[in-house]
């Protein structure tokens, strides 16, 4: 699927996602990835949904956004509670969704400005690919 945003001026863009990959900014990643609206994209150590820890989701808060757009892979899986308590502690909001529609809604989001942070799992060991 590609991704086409209306206006993106210095920030990160997401401009297409698969199963397995997703571009940002024209390159391809294949590993679960944070977006930050604005600075470098890196490599985020995602595991199974299940097994994120408060440690996984610190870097984020480091950010400061004020939102974290969640990508669970292609299932809706929510994160332990216990590990978004570095971001409910700085109350910073997150929405959890499948990794497509988080594309989509970074994306949304980015384009009116907002400081949000995007955290892509971009595979899900329990689910079978299509």
């Amino acid at each position: 699927m590609k991704l086409h945003a209306d206006r993106l001026d210095d920030v990160n863009a997401i401009s297409g996602y698969t199963p397995d990959s997703v571009t940002i900014n024209g390159i391809v990643w294949r590993s679960s990835v944070l977006v930050p609206h604005r600075g470098s994209v890196s490599a985020w150590a995602c595991p199974d949904v299940p097994a994120l820890q408060a440690e996984h989701f610190e870097s984020i808060a480091a950010l400061e956004p004020e939102l974290v757009v969640f990508g669970s892979g292609a299932v809706l899986r929510f994160p332990p509670a216990a590990a978004l308590r570095a971001l409910m502690a700085r109350r910073i909001g997150v929405e959890t969704m499948d990794t497509r529609a988080a594309c989509r809604t970074y994306n949304i989001l980015v384009g009116e400005g907002r400081r949000v942070v995007a955290a892509l799992c971009l595979h899900n060991p329990h689910v079978q690919p299509e």
